[in-house]
This record gives C-alpha cells, sequence and structure tokens, in this order.
C-alpha cells in the first residue's frame, strides 16, 4: 500500500502556470442525482481547502497518522493563500472507483494531482495528491500591483524583468545582492561553456567522479571513480540541481577560474564569493557552531586556508547536515551572492562568450507550462533555496528575437520565505502583456 501523501505547492519547485479556468469544460457537465463516493469525497476536498470541513472528518486514521490535522490544515491555507478560494471540482476522471485523477479550480489557479479512498474506512480519503498547481492569468494584474506585492514581502527583496539591454517592466533593488542559493550554479555553468566555445574542453570530455555532496541530485550515490561526461555533468546541475555534479565541475575548473568569470562578467562584487565555495563546503559550514563561524567570517586568507583543510575532513552524515537546517535561516551570510544586475550581465556575457549548447541545458527544465511557453521562443531556468532564500531566475527569448530577464531574489534571517508565494508572483510576471 501507498504511503498517504498530501502534496502541496509548498512542497514543490517550479510550478508554473496553466491555461484559463474557461478551458476546463468537465465541471460544466451536468452531476447524477446520486453522487458516488468519490464525487462526495471529492467535494469534500474543496471544503476542506476553505477550512470549512476538518480533516478528521474526511481522511483515514492511516492518513492522519502519516501526516498531522495541523499541517494539512497549513498546506490547505498554503494554497488557498495564494491562489484564492477553492471554488469547484473541475475534473475528475474516472468517477466512479476508489481513485481518480482530480482537478481542482481556485480563483487564481487549478490544483491538479490525484485521489484515493479506503472502502473499509467508509470510503474515507486514504491519499490525497496535489503534483502541480498552476496559476491563472490575473484579470487587471498589472507590473505596478507587482511591484507593490514584492514590497509587502517580509526581509530583502530583489527582482528585475525586461529586456537585455532595455528599461525594466518591473525593478525592485536591482543593484543589491542577496543569497542565491543554487542559482549560482549558473555561474559554473557560463565558466565551463566559454572554456568549450574557447576550444579548451569538450562536452563530451569524461572525468571521474572524485567528489561528493549532499542532496538534492543523483550522483551523490553513484560510485566513487565513475567516468561521466562534462555535459552529464552540467545537464544534473542545472535541470535538477545536482549538488555533487556542481562540486565536480567546480573541482574541473578551478575555484579561480569561476571567480575570474564572475569579474569579467561584471558582477559588482565578486569578493563576496571568495573563497568560492563548493556545495558541500556550505553544507559542512553550517553544522558548525557560531565560534566556528565568526572565525570564518573574521579570518584573513591564511586562516581560512586552514578551515578549508577541516572543511575538508570533516564528513557529517545527512541527518547532522538536515539537522543544521531544521530550525530556520543560518549564516545567510555564508552563501554566493549577485544581484539583479549582476546576474542580468551575465547572460549579455554568455549570449557573447558561451558555447549554445549551455542555452539548451538551461531549458532542460524551464519551470514553465504550455501556456507561458507559448508566449516566448526560449525560456531556460535556475532556481535556488535553502531556508531564508530563495532566487528564481529565467533567461527568456520572445517571439521576435529579443532577449528578457526575470530573476526574483528573497532573502529573510528571521523566517523560512514561502517558496509558495514568490512562485506565484513569477507566474504572474511572466503572464503579463508586453
Amino acid at each position: 500500500m501507498k504511503s498517504p501523501v498530501f502534496h502541496a505547492i509548498a512542497l514543490a519547485v517550479g510550478v508554473m502556470a496553466s491555461c484559463p479556468a474557461s478551458a476546463q469544460t468537465a465541471a460544466a457537465q451536468a452531476q447524477p442525482a446520486e453522487p458516488t463516493a468519490l464525487e462526495a469525497r471529492s467535494l469534500q476536498v474543496v471544503e476542506l481547502l476553505n477550512g470549512e470541513v476538518q480533516p478528521e472528518e474526511i481522511f483515514t486514521a492511516s492518513f492522519r497518522a502519516a501526516i498531522a490535522d495541523a499541517q494539512i490544515k497549513a498546506l490547505s491555507a498554503n494554497l488557498t493563500g495564494q491562489f484564492g478560494r477553492a471554488l469547484e471540482v473541475s475534473l475528475l476522471a474516472p468517477r466512479e472507483g476508489t481513485r481518480a485523477a482530480l482537478e481542482i479550480r481556485f480563483e487564481r489557479g487549478i490544483a491538479k494531482g490525484g485521489i484515493a479512498l479506503d472502502p473499509a474506512e467508509n470510503n474515507r480519503i486514504n491519499e490525497l495528491r496535489f503534483t502541480s498547481v498552476d496559476s491563472l492569468a490575473v484579470a487587471g494584474d498589472t507590473p505596478a500591483k507587482i511591484a507593490a506585492d514584492l514590497a509587502a514581502l517580509p526581509g530583502s527583496v530583489n527582482a528585475w524583468f525586461g529586456p537585455l539591454g532595455g528599461a525594466p517592466l518591473i525593478s525592485r533593488n536591482p543593484d543589491t545582492p542577496l543569497a542565491l542559493g543554487s542559482a549560482f550554479k549558473l555561474y559554473v555553468l557560463a565558466a565551463l561553456a566559454e572554456d568549450v566555445k574557447a576550444g579548451k574542453r569538450k562536452w563530451t570530455d569524461v572525468v571521474p567522479l572524485t567528489e561528493k555532496s549532499y542532496p538534492s541530485g543523483q550522483l551523490q550515490t553513484w560510485p566513487k571513480g565513475a567516468p561521466v561526461t562534462l555535459h552529464t555533468l552540467a545537464s544534473l546541475v542545472i535541470s535538477i540541481s545536482d549538488n555533487t555534479a556542481t562540486d565536480q565541475l567546480i573541482r574541473v575548473l578551478g575555484k579561480d577560474r569561476i571567480l575570474t568569470l564572475m569579474r569579467d562578467s561584471g558582477h559588482s562584487d565578486p569578493a563576496a564569493n571568495d573563497p568560492f565555495l563548493k556545495t558541500r563546503e556550505l553544507f559542512v559550514l553550517k553544522t558548525f557552531d557560531r565560534e566556528t563561524l565568526d572565525q570564518w567570517r573574521k579570518g584573513d586568507a591564511a586562516e581560512r586556508a586552514v578551515l578549508e583543510v577541516v572543511l575538508a575532513a570533516e564528513d557529517p552524515s545527512l541527518d547532522q547536515i538536515n539537522a543544521a537546517f531544521a530550525h530556520g535561516p543560518k549564516a545567510l551570510d555564508i552563501e554566493w551572492f549577485a544581484s539583479p544586475t549582476d546576474l542580468a550581465q551575465l547572460f549579455v556575457r554568455m549570449r557573447k562568450t558561451a558555447d549554445p549548447e549551455a542555452f539548451r541545458i538551461m531549458a532542460i527544465n524551464p519551470s514553465a507550462t504550455d501556456a507561458i511557453k507559448a508566449n516566448w521562443r526560449y525560456i531556460g531556468f535556475k532556481g535556488g533555496s535553502e531556508p531564508g532564500v530563495l532566487n528564481l531566475t529565467w533567461l527568456l527569448t520572445d517571439k521576435e528575437g529579443r532577449d528578457w530577464v526575470l530573476t526574483l531574489g528573497w532573502n529573510n534571517p528571521a523566517a523560512v520565505v514561502d517558496e509558495g508565494k514568490l512562485e506565484a508572483i513569477a507566474q504572474r510576471i511572466l503572464l503579463l502583456p508586453r
């Protein structure tokens, strides 16, 4: 038996926009006089999301044992907070039996997933899975309204949306650097692609896997010494944010090479990223106590070099790594940093000096559904996060061939940032008329 699941947008990254609600026709179909068990429970899910039904009324005991009622309520409130009130079941297929695909329409979105019932427990729900929540265009939305919503977010926010080399439609603190999370990996890709175009490397070059970091990713479980091409490493870095693949490319390229790329691209403060950390080093640093972190912050180059030896020798377990991040934001000044202007300048340089394959790699996981893809000739994406840190960055090309950038950064050392809220704002931006 599968474990009960209640997934919401707050638990997923990369959920983007969909077609208007008018495209959903199933809700307009006539309903049978006596609803089936699936239909009745699905309608109760709508009520649950709106806070009108309690979890104990509709879920099995095993579901509630796996996911606490308080968590169910919090996820429901998160969805309605971002996408408005749940309105109706817009799709249920099949309508009979014990398992079905499910879509629920909100005021500003459509949640897609599945539902399953347990006949042995009076057809209570033993699985409810939302695999995506697709945002709908907001009627009358404007850059000014979106800018106001960005300004209202707690903590520090930067943003830039506009054509490269042109005036932005949305701009907030464009020259303010913030922690990037895994979006820093764009600089790693850029350095590699520049070397390939210059003839110093080939995408087909094979290197042995010598690095090992912590998830996200897959390569942390691969055998040491496994042969991997540079193209495979880069693709994993961008498409699934593989940390081990990232550290392997940093080993191949060298930290100084990436810092040089930062300077050459016009980054406003490369020193903020020196020493240039591997992902494993950042994870290990965050397990250290406050005194050791202060030593890292205040130390000169020689003292940091000593600590880097310590970093290389430390081998905390994954449980220790998770524990370091379990209590919210920690040491957000130990990260990778760039401003929206820095990232835009990086893309300007990449268009000139990077091998074109880099842009195909960026498009493997564009974080965009068909409705947004229809508006652009090209979409490339990389995001990043840790508790208190979120960055979402797109390079886009419009139908006339002009490049645009959307980059949103949000740091809050006082609390975990709401990923779904920033993603919803990004969706609204990508749906704006241009």
